[in-house]
């Protein structure tokens, strides 16, 4: 893909970000090692602690100042096969201070040591203990959301389906930054023609088959593995989506907004010109990644605070 497409404050960035081929297990014990080392300083206004429990570990956000309005479930991303919760430190430690809510960074486990439904199933885990404790944290039983980017995003959109499923207390909004929610992207041979930047179809396929363990495009997958492979979404909560025009994940990303609409799902689909895939993470300092933020933490606010899009 052209360097050109991408938007001019970003086009540095985008130029010098190296892009490790995670498909090689070397490479992806020492970007795994590389994560764990990523510094995670204190944020004025916020705490953060490390909860273990019996079957995960989560990164608390809290506000130090009044009651918490919300809670924010929150999932990393890495292609389901690298990411940890420090890299998503700061925008953690920036939500629950702006919005003045908890937010709980999930620890997952990876493929493909770990294929599906490990990563899932983990994040469930870290539902229920939010939900088991959102009193002693302070917050409001009907004013929770889960969140991810990329293939986090991708996770929370199957997690959020798997509980409308379950019944019990439901999200009352998915917050998704260019989620990872469809395998048959990566079955597409034609995009990798493209080489999208930062998140190539190459790697897409790579991530999909550790994840599934099995080749993506399959004709059929197993319940929430797939998240845009879904055939009724029906009742599924308010949602945003944002994502980049020239990101991989911009087609499947449209796709699953519009059969959301379909089905009469409040949606928001934010789509930035010229933004690589993460952009918001990697180029966080840029306008176009301020702006994107301030969008999403004003619609994520206006939905914990019981205002519905509809």
């Amino acid at each position: 893909m052209e360097l050109e497409r991408v938007d001019p404050a970003v086009r540095a960035a985008t130029a010098k970000l190296p892009v490790p081929d995670v498909t090689r297990p070397l490479m992806r014990r020492l970007i795994r090692f590389a994560t764990r080392l990523l510094p995670t300083p204190a944020l004025p206004g916020v705490t953060r602690q490390q909860v273990r429990f019996a079957s995960g570990r989560v990164q608390v956000y809290r506000p130090v100042d009044g009651a918490p309005r919300g809670g924010l479930l929150w999932v990393h991303g890495g292609g389901f096969v690298i990411g940890s919760w420090r890299q998503d430190h700061r925008h953690c430690a920036e939500t629950a201070r702006d919005l003045g809510i908890v937010v709980v960074s999930a620890e997952y486990r990876l493929a493909p040591e770990h294929p599906f439904p490990a990563a899932l199933d983990d994040v469930h885990a870290a539902w229920g203990w939010l939900q088991a404790n959102a009193a002693t944290l302070g917050i409001p039983a009907d004013r929770m959301a889960v969140g991810g980017e990329s293939a986090g995003g991708g996770l929370a959109a199957g997690l959020v389906q798997r509980l409308h499923d379950e019944g019990g207390p439901q999200p009352v909004a998915q917050w998704l930054y260019a989620p990872m929610l469809d395998d048959r992207t990566a079955a597409d041979r034609s995009l990798d023609e493209v080489n999208h930047w930062v998140w190539n179809n190459t790697l897409n396929r790579f991530g999909w088959s550790a994840y599934l363990g099995q080749a993506p495009g399959q004709a059929s997958v197993r319940p929430y593995a797939v998240p845009g492979r879904r055939d009724d979404v029906t009742g599924l909560p308010d949602t945003w989506i944002g994502v980049g025009d020239i990101d991989l994940f911009h087609d499947e990303d449209a796709r699953y907004a519009a059969c959301l609409t379909d089905a009469g799902v409040p949606v928001t689909l934010d789509v930035v010109p010229g933004g690589p895939h993460g952009f918001e993470n990697w180029a966080k300092e840029s306008e176009p990644a301020r702006a994107l933020h301030h969008r999403a933490r004003t619609w994520l606010g206006a939905r914990l605070a019981g205002h519905s899009a509809s």
